[in-house]
């Protein structure tokens, strides 16, 4: 399969280039020239189907023609190591767990396969893989986890400076070995915008082998199309996915399953405060700006990447995404009495991400009572203990052992300004 640019479709690269280079050249980010779609063999039989074997049929779809079989099986295979639970709360609520891997993230999904992915695509070589990544909370930790100590690589993870929760940062900053983090005097756009500028400079990017690992990377989506299909798979109406959303990998993995062919009844774009794309779905109007921080921070995103491939996927056409995608906003005290509300009604503990979309799910339901909703619970909530103790008190939500022992390892990170030249200088001499 071949993969374009979605800035330039006449720019084309093979797998291993659109994977490893990450970035195109002229700022845009990488899609197949088609889109693949799942054929009726599969879904014949996609409810009776485990969750390895979904995985399995994606990644082939998407990847079969450059990955051989046996090859693709060991990757969902190291992948799919953990369930993502479905929790329903009433009838038609249902919550889909995604907290289950190692770093208690969705991002463990994508980061775990996009490792595998690489390591294979890079099999036999002795250069060293420098692995950029910019982190909003989650995805550097799930991206340090899947990594570390893998041979003939090397990690730097990117972080705001004071807009992760403490135990976030302590999984970005904890590891060492090849794992390095800078924490950057800005926000996650800036930390985005650093990450970009170095892919664009070509010469520095090649000799340095540079990759990505955010979601600019099409690695890190398609394995999250998995769990939309498995969950689907466990409701017996079609459901509508409501996904709280920052940069938009999480829901373009979505708008892929559905072009594999998956029964969707709509997504739900949920944001807080940062509603730039909720903003385009009622105004057609795209006014990217700087991102204001929140207790929901792996949401703060002002200027979200993935929108590019949102649009690419329904042809440019803002008619066509308002008609599949409805954007829902809330703000910290909504998101705080939410969480409340759930823990009261149901003795359900939500993080603050998920109960943006748990919001976001009540409201949409109210025009659409028939139809069941699944809203993607992307982090435990122990992550974000301060707030959760604020808000239900302390000792309510246990903290997994993987995250207490962190709790006293020192934190090692970089300070680095919001500068392209001083970033790329600090490359340049490492």
């Amino acid at each position: 399969m071949r993969y374009h640019s979605t800035n330039n479709p006449s720019h084309r690269v093979d797998l291993k280039e659109a994977i490893l280079r990450s970035l195109p050249p002229d700022n845009g980010l990488y899609m197949p020239d088609e889109l693949p779609v799942l054929g009726e063999d599969f879904w014949r039989l996609w409810r009776d189907l485990s969750f390895q074997e979904i995985g399995y049929a994606v990644a082939e779809a998407f990847f079969g023609e450059d990955v051989p079989e046996d090859a693709l099986v060991e990757i969902v295979d190291g992948t799919l190591e953990f369930d993502a639970p479905l929790v329903s709360l009433a009838e038609k609520d249902h919550i889909l767990e995604l907290f289950h891997g190692p770093t208690l993230a969705f991002k463990d999904f994508g980061a775990r396969f996009m490792a595998r992915l690489m390591g294979w695509l890079t099999r036999g070589e002795d250069r060293e893989l420098t692995v950029l990544v910019a982190t909003s909370g989650d995805t550097g930790g799930a991206v340090a986890s899947a990594f570390h100590h893998v041979e003939g690589t090397r990690v730097l993870i990117l972080y705001p400076k004071g807009k992760v929760s403490g135990l976030q940062e302590k999984q970005l900053t904890t590891l060492g070995g090849n794992i390095h983090a800078l924490e950057v005097d800005g926000s996650f756009d800036d930390c985005q915008r650093l990450v970009k500028s170095a892919f664009l400079d070509r010469e520095l990017s090649e000799r340095l082998n540079l990759t990505s690992a955010n979601s600019i990377n099409l690695a890190r989506l398609v394995p999250q199309s998995f769990y939309y299909i498995h969950s689907a798979r466990r409701v017996d109406e079609t459901p509508a996915f409501v996904v709280p959303s920052g940069n938009f990998g999480n829901l373009t993995a979505g708008l892929m399953a559905m072009r594999l062919g998956l029964p969707v009844a709509g997504f739900v774009a949920a944001t807080n405060i940062n509603d730039v794309v909720p903003e385009y779905l009622d105004r057609g109007d795209y006014r990217p700006r700087p991102s204001a921080a929140t207790i929901s921070n792996a949401m703060d995103v002002g200027a979200p990447s993935n929108f590019a491939r949102m649009q690419a996927i329904f042809g440019q056409s803002w008619e066509q995404m308002k008609a599949t995608i409805s954007g829902l906003a809330c703000d910290d005290a909504s998101t705080r009495a939410a969480i409340r509300e759930v823990w009261d009604t149901h003795r359900y503990a939500i993080d603050p991400h998920g109960a943006v979309g748990w919001l976001a799910a009540r409201q949409w339901r109210e025009s659409h009572p028939d139809v069941p909703t699944i809203t993607l619970e992307t982090a435990h909530p122990a992550k974000f203990l301060d707030v959760m103790e604020q808000e239900l008190g302390a000792n309510t939500v246990e903290i997994p052992d993987r995250l207490a022992i962190l709790a006293d390892r020192e934190k090692v990170a970089t300070p680095m300004a919001a500068e392209e030249d001083e970033f790329k200088s600090w490359l340049e001499s490492r």
